[in-house]
């Protein structure tokens, strides 16, 4: 025994997060059996800063479902990985060092980024860029691995991996050029979603509607008879790229204009006027121009109808430079340059100026298209880009998500309806700078237009297009004629994170670890990339293997700040979480965590920490308490009817708990430990102290002793997946292994029943009641107590009456038989 004088929480996070690494206690040792392999498709966490406590909560929850799987004697293969591949990591790079990448530049060894604080912004080649992003995403991910320790997550921390990382890249790679050759990657000049601020495309997964102020512009189109026909539109510097204009094929108004043209007002193009079901009758005045491109429906129109290309916004949001053909090359230059908000106001001033516009425009709200990182709306340009097929494999995707065990079940529906809306497929690439690149280079003709495909051997694998030289080539064949050139644009991050579990479990680099570990057991994610994260990995691996990539995910909701509203850095209303931590201590926050339940948005609350930090003081007080007593001795047996009964309750929380946890619901196995904990502290310990001492006649004390010892075992089983450092530290005092690789406790099959423990609970629950009203101690004396019980209840309750007598201090304690429980408490 090594009870402290005076336990505390101060110190345990630091001690036992030492401990466990220097034993490599997470460590994964891969058995050769897959079935006792628990494995987890971690959530790799942006690097771009700080985590805050949305990223808590979650992980928290991982570790739990971690903890409880290693207790019942699974192998966790429980690997931490890093997202540093993505946009949010190239801004924090910028704003950090003040830079800007420009890959016209050449590479600069000796360059070195401008003082902090500097407001000079310094272009710097794409290899610079690089080296700056790796710098900065290292010196985060040392201060993300340190809170993740701190909050005590049993991730085996010799198993962790980077996105961008030779591994990823390599993988990423391999799964690209296998999907390509098997027809299922592809390239195509396709209208593109554009963020005009980042200058990348963007995939459908990453938008969000987003309320934006417009305004309603009436304009009139000219038919060859003289009257006008009038449209409706929020963008009017779009007119110059307006290719038809289409009604609804019911729509009487239009039907006499089917198949006829009109003219565009200022740029004077002739459009024919076109029936498709997509228009809506009752929006506007019921027929619409077709742009190329203002919108997803235009999109549609353009692709159905087969309409002409007439595009006027480039990629950096500005109208272009040179009208396209048929449109009036003297109106358009008065808009050629301008922002598309610009461009908007001087073609309204040019309507008004020939009379096309009816009226004035008409104020609105609406939603609008954003990429979820940008500040400004989403244009549609014309590119060439990579695509992963999805429409194609939308049954099988929607029978994978009938496989698959969703935790909680009502989430399902999410995929369900993202399958079924695609509407296009999966865009993969960026033109960004820290990402993994495309393994392609092309070959370069004679005229130096670059035209077929040249890919790697995988061997060869991870290259880099930009820096490597392809086989047969070298490297002074670069952009010169009958040379190559090489792929500009990286992968989308999701392309790579799709892949997680190809990158964890070894796919095609160990054999061994990937049979044991593939498909996996478990992906615990957010909710809201239900449509981006989870569906791109089962895509991913319904294409490489025709499987599901695991068996269940269990899906997390939001943090909400005090005004519900979401947590996020981009908000700027997080809360970070190391200092938490320090105030509350780790198991606390845990605490708070854990009382989120599957899926749902929870809101941040220090109060809950409170109550998580007074549990867990408890628990180390009550163990040293219970510890005190003297220990049972070797042939000692449970006997008495209270300490039976209360080991037959512990037997049905157990049961409850172990149910909850294999179907992943911590919060109600946490709720039914915490609420049997309290009542073993508040009730049954204060019931049978005495007897266990040894200071009453009557009753066993060794049975009250191996009760007590018993039940406490079990507690500090139950609760060491929540409080997994009070929980080490009480059960190191009396066993020499961690409590952590201890077995997870089982039902006992007690023939007893809670019944007594209940009684008593109630009884001693109102002689305390009467004494805290008249303001006396509660080991002040009682003269008498009556118990009106239903009859078959007579005999427990005359059986616990030596632990009521002592632990209320009671004189005379009469039980009397009547159709429901009353406690009638006479002081004196």
């Amino acid at each position: 025994m090594n009870v402290p004088e005076r336990p505390s929480l101060d110190g345990l996070a630091e001690k036992w997060a030492a401990r466990w690494e220097d034993t490599g206690l997470y460590r994964f040792d891969a058995p050769g059996d897959r079935s006792v392999v628990f494995s987890i498709d971690t959530p790799p966490p942006t690097v771009s800063g700080s985590l805050h406590v949305g990223h808590v909560f979650s992980y928290t929850h991982t570790d739990i479902i971690a903890r409880y799987q290693r207790m019942r004697g699974k192998h966790v293969f429980y690997p931490m990985g890093w997202d540093d591949n993505g946009l949010p990591t190239e801004r924090r790079v910028q704003n950090y060092f003040g830079v800007r990448c420009e890959p016209s530049l050449p590479y600069d060894p000796s360059f070195q980024p401008p003082e902090p604080g500097s407001k000079k912004v310094v272009d710097v080649s794409r290899r610079n860029f690089v080296e700056l992003c790796e710098r900065l995403t290292i010196e985060d991910e040392k201060a993300f691995e340190n809170l993740w320790r701190r909050l005590g997550l049993s991730v085996d921390w010799s198993m962790t991996y980077t996105t961008i990382g030779r591994r990823s890249q390599r993988v990423s790679q391999r799964a690209f050029l296998r999907q390509l050759r098997a027809g299922e990657v592809y390239q195509a000049e396709a209208p593109t979603l554009w963020d005009v601020g980042f200058r990348t495309a963007v995939a459908q997964a990453e938008l969000e509607d987003r309320d934006h102020p417009g305004a309603w512009h009436r304009i009139a189109f000219h038919t060859p008879a003289g009257p006008k026909v009038f449209i409706e539109t929020t963008r009017p510097e779009l007119l110059p790229a307006c290719v038809a204009l289409i009604a609804h094929p019911d729509d009487e108004r239009y039907q006499p204009l089917f198949g006829t043209t009109v003219t565009s007002p200022v740029f004077g193009v002739e459009i024919p006027v076109l029936a498709h079901q997509a228009a809506e009758q009752e929006r506007g005045a019921g027929i619409a121009m077709c742009c190329t491109f203002g919108d997803l429906t235009d999109v549609r129109w353009w692709r159905e109808l087969n309409l002409p290309t007439r595009t006027i916004i480039g990629r950096d949001g500005r109208v272009l430079p040179d009208a396209p053909e048929g449109v009036d090359a003297e109106a358009y230059q008065r808009i050629a340059g301008a922002t598309v908000h610009t461009a908007r106001e001087r073609v309204v001033a040019m309507l008004r100026e020939s009379g096309d516009l009816d009226g004035q425009p008409r104020p609105i709200v609406r939603p609008v298209k954003f990429y979820e990182k940008g500040d400004k709306p989403l244009e549609i340009v014309a590119s060439k880009q990579w695509f992963i097929r999805s429409v194609a494999h939308q049954e099988v995707l929607l029978r994978r998500g009938e496989e698959l065990r969703w935790h909680p079940p009502h989430l399902k529906v999410r995929y369900d309806d993202w399958v079924r809306g695609l509407n296009g497929d999966w865009l993969i690439s960026r033109q960004r700078y820290f990402g993994v690149p495309f393994p392609v280079w092309y070959a370069v003709d004679q005229n130096g237009e670059p035209g077929e495909l040249i890919l790697p051997r995988e061997e060869t694998l991870p290259v880099d297009p930009s820096s490597d030289v392809p086989d047969g080539y070298t490297a002074d064949q670069r952009g010169r004629p009958g040379g190559f050139v090489g792929e500009t644009d990286v992968m989308d991050t999701w392309a790579t994170s799709s892949l997680t579990p190809q990158i964890v479990c070894g796919w095609d680099e160990d054999p061994s670890l990937y049979a044991q570990t593939y498909p996996m057991d478990l992906r615990p994610q957010g909710h809201d990339i239900i449509r981006t994260w989870l569906f791109a990995t089962i895509l991913r691996a319904e294409l490489d293997s025709h499987t599901l990539p695991w068996r269940h995910t269990a899906l997390s909701g939001w943090i909400l700040d005090p005004d519900r509203k979401k947590m996020s850095k981009s908000k700027g209303n997080v809360v970070t979480p190391m200092g938490l931590l320090d105030q509350y201590s780790p198991d606390a926050v845990r605490y708070w965590a854990a009382s989120g339940r599957p899926g749902t948005d929870t809101a941040f609350d220090q109060g809950q920490m409170k109550i998580g930090r007074r549990l867990a003081t408890k628990l180390v007080n009550a163990a040293k308490f219970v510890l005190g007593f003297p220990e049972p001795s070797a042939g000692a047996s449970v006997t008495d009817p209270l300490d039976l009964a209360m080991l037959a309750v512990l037997d049905d929380v157990v049961g409850q708990a172990t149910e909850a946890l294999e179907a992943f619901e911590y919060t109600t196995a946490l709720e039914r430990t915490e609420r049997f904990f309290w009542q073993f502290c508040d009730d049954y310990l204060e019931l049978v102290k005495q007897r266990a001492y040894g200071d009453v006649s009557e009753g066993s004390p060794e049975s009250a002793r191996l009760a007590l010892r018993t039940a406490l075992d079990t507690i500090i089983r139950l609760l060491a997946p929540f409080l997994p450092y009070s929980a080490e530290e009480t059960w190191s005092w009396w066993h020499t292994d961690s409590v952590h690789t201890a077995a997870w406790p089982v039902v006992r099959g007690s023939s007893a029943d809670g019944v007594a423990l209940d009684l008593a609970s109630s009884v001693i629950t109102a002689v305390r009641r009467e004494k805290s009203a008249a303001k006396l101690s509660m080991r002040a004396a009682v003269h008498a107590v009556r118990v009106h019980v239903p009859a078959d209840q007579l005999e427990v309750l005359r059986a616990i009456g030596p632990d009521l007598r002592a632990a209320g201090n009671i004189a005379s304690l009469d039980v009397q038989p009547s159709g429901e429980l009353r406690v009638d408490v006479t002081l004196a």
